[in-house]
């Protein structure tokens, strides 16, 4: 039988045949090497993938158990084999029959749930996903390395090679054996103190579902994900008893196993709590540093259940029980009681919160440390604020280089910092309001410094993202709720520019127009130059729509390929080249010195005065009051609608409209041309005459 397999199966394969029917047999572990070192027919590199792939550790544990050698002599069966990286991984016992099934099942065949060999059957969970995975539990099975057979009793069998080793629910060594076997969530609730689940414990939770009469969402039959908070979650002495019914349901997904490797990550699912007038999802993503982590996301509130999501850390995942599989998180999801200021100080403080502080708001350490290596006091601004939102750098966003010339500039680290903070509670609906008709512009403590807020796409597939002081960032975590606001976790840091102008004028969705003029024309190819400095007033899109209302045919003619020479010109004009950059304030003061500031450009000179004006934000935020500036260029009044937007090679500021007045088009035959591109061309063909008059 082994020849005629051989002959049919790859040497990989063939190799994984002869363990299998080694396993069948009672050879010794070293006889089993023996058979595979003298195995002329297999090459010394299969022979090494097939050592890191079957560890002999898991050979010995087959042999030394009774149970599974009758099995695998006399029986059909599918066995889950882990590979020698996941018992490298692996801390504590393995338990040999848990991944052992009595029926011999291909990946195709595999049905949601399956009971395993295991004393009392406890379940295996099977998993899969959009990718075409296949997951037992939390492992993946490792389809190019599954092996099918049949035995001397003519008992088929199936082998699949998994990346982690199976792990059931326990009992601790001081229990009693037949204390529990194969609970189910409420058996697990009821008796986590005698279970293996490390030093984690669920009093408190345990109280509040007897309290509320919850058990029978636990105990129901069928697959639920629960997510259970341990005690360590309720050190704010008023937390527990914000966990009413609700509460509970909505840490329940019913009818759904998710274990932490098998999930889609950040696909929000129905909780318990999902009905007419309260709407909670869970979802489960992870962090880069590997850390697991749940949230929920309370779409529709009440008055005891506001709007918001809810963070927590996953302490101990993947726990199968009967009915399901429990995963420990280090706090009760859905409840919304500290300040923003407090969220952020739970990375540090006294020992009594060391668990909090390892485990609540890690992904925003380095903030908080920037925050306090700055002195602290922006920390107490956020703290004064009755309401406040946050948009929160990342970790990871704190290691761009860009940031490191800075970080110790305490009085330009404050104005970068006051520039993540919005005096209101501003959630992702009130965003998506406020951008429905434009980008939404939201002014920030950092004075005269807007935010500009973007939101594309629908439901969970939307993106959002922000700009402030040249940078733009996307959120990668919304709705972070607080008492007093919202933190929403970005992925850059605002107000440390990172991009060339050319960058910023490409990936900004206001200077599409601007960009596309330059690009076709050839303007933009000098805006990536970092020897240079630029000083660039950018037409925001808005600004060229209205000059297709006051010049139609111009307009026309200056996005067409054909006059891209005149488009140039036009752009030239907004272009300032100078060693040094101008900002809206350099331009104001130098206004006040002179009635007319001078500025070169790349042909001749940009005459403009600056100003500032008070006035309101946009009639429909009114109650925003600001001072801003506006540009005073041929009599015309252009406001400046985003000043300072800082780059790697200059600043820009993106104004209401062109610098374009009508005398600068002149029809002539059909075209139109501003006076220096006429003045351009009468020099031209003046050279052209007086080159053919010398020939």
């Amino acid at each position: 039988m082994i020849e005629h397999h051989r002959r049919r199966l790859s040497a990989s394969a063939a190799l994984l045949l002869l363990c299998c029917c080694c396993w069948a047999s009672t050879a010794a572990g070293a006889e089993l090497a023996d058979k595979l070192r003298d195995d002329t027919e297999l090459s010394q590199s299969t022979a090494k993938t097939f050592r890191r792939i079957m560890p002999v550790r898991f050979y010995s544990l087959l042999e030394q158990n009774p149970v599974a050698n009758s099995t695998l002599s006399l029986r059909s069966c599918t066995i889950f084999v882990p590979t020698n990286e996941a018992f490298q991984r692996h801390r504590g016992s393995t338990h040999v029959l848990y991944h052992i099934i009595t029926v011999a099942l291909s990946k195709d065949q595999l049905p949601k749930t399956v009971s395993s060999d295991m004393d009392g059957n406890p379940p295996l969970y099977i998993t899969k996903n959009r990718n075409g995975d296949v997951y037992v539990n939390n492992a993946r099975i490792i389809p190019s390395l599954t092996v099918e057979l049949t035995n001397r009793e003519g008992k088929r069998q199936v082998m699949h090679i998994i990346d982690e080793v199976l792990e059931p629910l326990t009992t601790l060594p001081t229990a009693k054996p037949d204390a529990i076997t194969n609970p189910d969530a409420y058996q697990f609730l009821q008796q986590a103190d005698l279970l293996n689940i490390g030093d984690n414990r669920v009093r408190t939770y345990r109280s509040q579902v007897a309290l509320m009469k919850k058990e029978t969402i636990y105990s129901a039959p069928g697959t639920h994900t629960f997510l259970l908070p341990v005690d360590e979650g309720f050190k704010l002495s008023t937390r527990s008893s914000l966990v009413d019914a609700k509460v509970i349901d909505g840490h329940v997904i019913p009818n759904t196993v998710i274990f932490t490797a098998a999930s889609q990550h950040d696909e929000p699912k129905t909780s318990a709590a999902f009905e007419d007038l309260l709407k909670v999802t869970v979802s489960f993503f992870k962090q880069k540093d590997g850390k697991m982590y749940v949230k929920s996301n309370t779409i529709i509130g009440d008055a005891k259940h506001p709007q918001g999501v809810v963070l927590a850390e996953i302490v101990k995942a993947n726990i199968p029980v009967r009915n399901g599989v429990v995963h420990l998180i280090h706090r009760p999801l859905m409840i919304i009681d500290t300040t923003v200021t407090q969220f952020l100080q739970k990375n540090f403080g006294c020992n009594s919160f060391k668990f909090l502080n390892d485990n609540e708001n890690g992904a925003l350490r380095k903030f908080y440390e920037v925050i306090m290596d700055n002195g602290g006091a922006v920390l107490d601004d956020i703290n004064n604020l009755a309401e406040v939102t946050i948009l929160a750098p990342s970790n990871d966003a704190w290691n761009a280089s860009s940031i490191n010339n800075i970080v110790r500039d305490r009085k330009k680290m404050s104005e970068i910092l006051n520039m993540h903070i919005i005096k209101e509670r501003l959630n992702v609906e009130k965003i998506r309001q406020k951008n429905a008709n434009m980008i939404a512009q939201v002014p920030t403590v950092n004075n005269r410094t807007f935010l500009y807020f973007n939101v594309r796409g629908e439901g969970s597939d939307a993106v959002i993202t922000v700009e402030g002081g040249g940078v733009n960032a996307t959120v990668v975590q919304a709705d972070v709720a607080q008492t007093n606001g919202f933190v929403h976790i970005i992925d850059r840091v605002l107000g440390v520019p990172h991009t060339t102008v050319l960058g910023k004028l490409e990936s900004d969705p206001m200077m599409s127009d601007t960009y596309k003029m330059g690009h076709f024309s050839n303007f933009n190819d000098q805006l990536n130059n970092t020897q240079r400095r630029y000083t660039f007033f950018v037409p925001r899109d808005k600004g060229w729509q209205k000059t297709e209302l006051d010049y139609p045919s111009a307009h026309k003619k200056l996005f067409m390929r054909d006059f891209a020479y005149h488009s140039k010109a036009i752009l030239e004009r907004h272009l300032v080249i100078a060693d040094r950059v101008f900002t809206i304030k350099d331009l104001a003061q130098m206004s006040l010195v002179s009635d007319t500031v001078l500025l070169p450009t790349f042909r001749d000179s940009l005459k403009i005065k600056v100003e500032e004006e008070a006035g309101h934000l946009h009639d429909e935020y009114a109650s925003h009051e600001w001072t801003g500036y506006v540009i005073i260029w041929n009599y015309k009044k252009i406001n400046v609608y985003r000043p300072d937007v800082e780059c790697t090679n200059g600043i820009i500021h993106v104004i209401d409209y062109p610098l374009l007045e009508e005398k600068d088009i002149v029809v002539s035959g059909g075209s139109y041309l501003t006076e220096s591109s006429i003045c351009i061309m009468l020099a031209n063909l003046i050279m052209i005459t007086v080159a053919k008059f010398l020939n």
